[in-house]
């Protein structure tokens, strides 16, 4: 069973950062009181532990107790000089007992690799194969190479170049001109008020422990995660007890404070990786690179660790630029940065990385969406709270259901879900290793009203790649206090309304005499008040005379008089209404959807002759780095010249490709670019007609040379299928296309 401890140390430890605004922990110090109570009551839950592995780890407790029993019956039988058939049976016991334990470790093991105890190794080389040829065909390697690399920083080669373009081009399409967005570039370095008010400079940060002795540095709960990954993988003799402790431990790891985290560490004996040195106690460390922004150093700054702030900080002017309607999305992408600690797992957790973010603002009183009914009976994993808590496994849902169920928040969100949906099973990606699961209420930030992450399963597990967040107002209100500005819309009304309004009226003379140089602060904080709050401190004015409240910016009590506030309720004429939009917004990390859409796309198969394995990535045509390659089937200037023509055809077509003119077998060709997930080969073998062979399943057509590039470009663009063109055309056979 693969049971909620794993799914969660799984898809959280990998969780964006590179999506999300703020981890849990960057968070967790803005939640209220409540909310804190709350996590602590999940927290402290117990959960059971999958029954088949209980049991199997109960009885191999048993099997090991027998065999130590029995082993000191046959020592005992020695001692004592018993007689030899007797001692051969003792030992004939033991040596069965022995067999029954290691039948017993082999089924355990089978449970905790997931079904299959080679599992874990077959990913691995699967990893390694696909990581291998994507190095040496220059999709993407370290940076800074010919110095032995920097963690966490790659650079993406002419294959990789072209692929990650071409991803970001149809998200542009299928995103920004479908939905009619504002796109926005803003700046890589943003000034440090800006962060201080969207609540990265003060919760922006892991914790971080330091080996005593060499300074290194490494990610508190990496490492007591991967401890308890081992512990659980490994150590079959650990009891049921301790390796439910070990979950539980993996489930609430990214809630535990510093104090508790370092704790685990010390209990669990965690020392460094490398030297098995002693590690310090954890501290926090602000995953911003730091900068100032001019000469003087007077103007800190930091390089944005993901894109939206720019759009939020630019709302007022979108929202005019859109004629002061709502509702409308703004998109960015761009470059977002973070100092890793630990960086690992290639592109999936880097410093320097690609983000394509959406703020869709929209009415927190109306979050429908004219377009829903478009997805409504779209049908994909999703994998829900509830789900999550009882230990069940995603469940194929019709997001339409979802929504109506409340599952879904709202029609917006919903409609965002099922557009990430298309836009990844179009990459390629595949669907069955596509699921969208729902944030537990400890990773939800205090003000989202519901959060969902698309997670792609690959080698590493589930991996999130897009956060499709319901983020209430937040984000507008934190940067409309800071900076004075209000960023806010409006809806005006046809008729006039009356309606009741509270009114708080400092009086501000009576709290300048009172409070002196602090006056101002005690007015923000009577204005800033509830009505509810407002309504009890009116009631106990009027019954007492005096109250004693507190003001945040001061943080202490304050005694406030009759005479210093004036609380009521008036009736008021509204000509519109004035609000702070809501933002639901979906955020792309574009590295992750590429590693994923790699290792999804990637596959070995058999050579002609059987003696090797051919690596070759399945890339739709709307991603494959190049789109066609051109041979002339021998070294002859008549192919050549052909081949030639259909380039200039290809190339007025808008269609990449490459000419390869060199004396290498045709099928050492095909293979050559079958790594590189070229989908179409057009081979020159006459001067009137050629043939056009398709990647995957290497069949062959042949079409008038003045009608390859159309039949290649009407593929590509999606306007006909290949099964159309094999329906259409004369087949062509060749033993070479086995290749």
């Amino acid at each position: 069973m693969r049971f909620l401890f794993a799914l969660i140390s799984s898809s959280v430890s990998f969780g964006l950062n590179s999506s999300s605004r703020l981890t849990l922990r960057h968070l967790h110090a803005l939640s209220s009181k409540s909310q804190r109570s709350t996590l602590t009551t999940f927290f402290n839950w117990q959960p059971p532990m999958a029954t088949a592995e209980e049991s199997l780890r109960r009885a191999l407790a048993e099997k090991q107790s027998a065999v130590e029993a029995q082993g000191n019956a046959v020592r005992a039988l020695k001692a004592a000089k018993a007689s030899k058939p007797e001692i051969d049976a003792a030992i004939e016991a033991l040596n069965s007992l022995k067999l029954e334990k290691s039948s017993i470790e082999k089924q355990l093991q089978a449970a905790v690799s997931g079904n299959d105890g080679d599992a874990s190794l077959s990913r691995e080389a699967f990893r390694q194969a696909a990581a291998n040829t994507l190095e040496r065909r220059l999709f993407y390697i370290p940076s800074f190479k010919i110095y032995r690399g920097v963690a966490g920083l790659y650079d993406y080669g002419p294959p990789g170049c072209a692929v990650k373009s071409n991803v970001l081009a149809f998200w542009r399409q299928h995103f920004v001109l479908e939905e009619n967005m504002l796109e926005v570039d803003c700046p890589c370095v943003t000034p440090e008020v800006v962060l201080k008010a969207s609540g990265h400079v003060d919760k922006f940060t892991d914790l971080m422990v330091k080996d005593e002795k060499t300074g290194t540095c490494y990610r508190a709960d990496h490492l007591l995660k991967d401890f308890c990954n081992e512990k659980l993988q490994k150590d079959l003799s650990i009891s049921a007890e301790k390796a439910a402790e070990l979950k539980h431990v993996l489930a609430t790891l990214d809630d535990l404070s510093a104090e508790e985290l370092g704790a685990k560490i010390k209990e669990y004996g965690i020392t460094a990786p490398d030297t098995k040195n002693p590690l310090s106690d954890p501290f926090p460390f602000n995953l911003m690179f730091q900068t100032s922004i001019g000469p003087s150093g007077l103007s800190p700054g930091y390089m944005r660790p993901e894109t939206a702030q720019g759009i939020f900080v630019n709302f007022k002017d979108l929202y005019y630029y859109n004629g002061n309607k709502l509702p409308f999305a703004a998109a960015q992408i761009g470059q977002a940065f973070r100092n890793e600690i630990s960086p690992r797992q290639g592109l999936l957790r880097v410093r320097e990385f690609t983000l394509a973010e959406i703020e869709h603002f929209v009415d927190p009183e109306d979050k429908s969406h004219p377009k829903y009914s478009e997805v409504v009976n779209l049908e994909f994993l999703m994998f829900t709270r509830e789900e999550q808590m009882s230990g069940q496994s995603a469940k194929r849902t019709r997001l339409g259901d979802a929504v109506s169920k409340g599952i879904v928040n709202n029609e917006t969100l919903g409609y965002f879900i099922g557009r990430v949906y298309l836009f990844l099973t179009c990459l390629g990606i595949d669907k069955d290793r596509l699921r969208f699961r729902q944030h537990l209420a400890n990773e939800m930030a205090h003000y989202a009203a519901d959060c969902w992450d698309a997670e792609i399963e690959c080698s590493y597990g589930w991996i999130e790649c897009v956060g499709i967040a319901d983020r209430s107002a937040y984000d507008l209100r934190a940067h409309s206090e800071k900076s004075g500005v209000p960023l806010v819309a409006a809806e005006k009304f046809l008729e006039p309304r009356e309606v009741e309004k509270l009114v708080i009226a400092p009086v501000k003379k009576e709290l300048g005499l009172a409070f002196k140089g602090n006056q101002k602060k005690v007015v923000e904080a009577l204005e800033a008040m509830n009505e509810k709050e407002a309504l009890e401190m009116k009631a106990a004015l009027e019954s007492k005379g005096e109250v004693e409240f507190y003001v945040c910016t001061l943080g202490k009590n304050v005694p406030i008089k009759k005479n210093m506030v004036s609380i009521s309720k008036e009736i008021k004429k509204e000509h519109q209404r004035v609000f702070t939009p809501s933002v639901i917004e979906p955020s792309f990390g574009i590295g992750r959807i590429i590693y994923c859409l790699f290792e999804h796309s990637f596959y070995t198969r058999p050579s002609k002759a059987g003696d090797e394995q051919l690596n070759v990535f399945r890339f739709p045509p709307l991603v494959a780095p190049i789109k066609c390659t051109v041979f002339p089937l021998v070294q002859n200037q008549q192919y050549e010249d052909v081949a030639k023509v259909i380039s200039k055809s290809l190339t007025a077509a808008g269609i990449s490709h490459k000419i390869d003119i060199t004396g290498t077998s045709i099928g050492k060709r095909y293979a050559r670019t079958d790594e590189l997930g070229v989908p179409f080969a057009i081979t020159v073998d006459s001067t009137k007609d050629v043939t056009i062979r398709e990647r995957d399943s290497k069949l062959q057509v042949r079409v008038d040379v003045e009608e390859a590039a159309s039949v290649v470009k009407s593929v590509t663009d999606g306007q006909r299928t290949w099964e159309d063109v094999w329906a259409n055309y004369a087949h062509h056979t060749s033993g070479s296309a086995d290749d």
